[in-house]
């Protein structure tokens, strides 16, 4: 379930070979400029961009999925990114099972009943980050990495790629999570060609991938559930429920109590128990729940679910 993947190989793995000037005979596109003082040589090989410089080698700007399977629609598993990276290797002549991976892309498609802006809206907070909103696709910003939610058949046929037969005319949400800056301390290993296609290491990562969706906070629809409502005080916890949904659900609410304390119209007592009734009032207690469930997010949640099913 790798996508986007970018690696860098310093110049002592490179057995010897004089990498400014082998290198770039084996690239598309070669051109010359100086950094510093010093030469850089940049090139492609079709979508993934080539630099080369006097200490390495940087493979990035690209996604070796399209690179290696077509397109970018497929993810790849252990078996793929192996292949994948042997074909980097014999290409550029050099032992990418040993370049740092320097960003990591864990990725999957889902086709699903519903419109992927639909999920999407019901996709609430995450602790820890930031939920930024796009017109059409969703975003969690973190210290720990970012996620990214979007319709992939919509994202392709903007940027003019051809959609594969399985996915046209059907409803495709994508899900990534990216570490794009510091990978080995995010993921707590030196993480290497080589450590991509180990097999425990490829399982924590999906088991990750799956855990932190898990973590977000699902925005259900107000659809009252008699079967649980059996008190005044179940009532009244449907009463904020309603006037939640009536403000255009729990984030606007909760967004709407954290202006109102930054303009000091609550106390931040009164805003934290406005907040935890919200949330209290929302979410499951000791077994009961007000609201059911929303089909679409039990859709989705067993798709993520057998994503990682089979690890491939």
């Amino acid at each position: 379930m790798y996508d986007t993947i970018n690696f860098r190989l310093n110049k002592d793995e490179a057995a010897g070979i004089d990498i400014l000037s082998e290198i770039p005979n084996y690239l598309e596109h070669v051109g010359l400029h100086d950094y510093e003082g010093y030469p850089v040589v940049s090139g492609r090989l079709n979508d993934l961009k080539v630099t080369v410089n006097r200490s390495g080698v940087n493979v990035k700007d690209g996604s070796i999925c399209k690179w290696y399977l077509g397109d970018n629609f497929q993810t790849m598993g252990r078996g793929d990114t192996k292949q994948a990276i042997e074909k980097l290797s014999d290409t550029l002549h050099l032992p990418f099972s040993k370049a740092k991976v320097t960003r990591l892309d864990i990725a999957q498609n889902f086709i699903l009943k519903g419109d992927p802006e639909i999920y999407i809206n019901h996709l609430g907070e995450l602790k820890g980050y930031k939920r930024l909103r796009q017109p059409d696709s969703l975003y969690y910003t973190g210290t720990k990495g970012l996620l990214c939610f979007y319709d992939k058949v919509k994202e392709q046929r903007a940027s003019g790629h051809n959609i594969p037969g399985l996915y046209k005319g059907r409803n495709c949400l994508r899900y990534e999570q990216r570490y794009k800056h510091r990978v080995s301390q995010l993921l707590k290993a030196e993480v290497t060609g080589a450590l991509l296609y180990d097999e425990a290491f490829y399982i924590g990562l999906l088991n990750k991938w799956k855990a932190t969706y898990k973590e977000i906070e699902k925005i259900n629809d107000v659809q009252i559930n008699f079967m649980d409502m059996k008190t005044k005080s179940d009532l009244y916890k449907m009463g904020i429920i309603s006037l939640v949904e009536r403000q255009g659900g729990e984030l606007k609410a909760l967004n709407q109590i954290a202006e109102a304390r930054k303009k000091d119209e609550l106390t931040a007592k009164q805003a934290y128990d406005l907040r935890q009734a919200i949330k209290e009032a929302c979410k499951t207690q000791k077994g009961k729940s007000l609201m059911v469930k929303n089909n679409l997010i039990r859709e989705l949640d067993k798709k993520i679910d057998e994503a990682i099913r089979f690890y491939r």
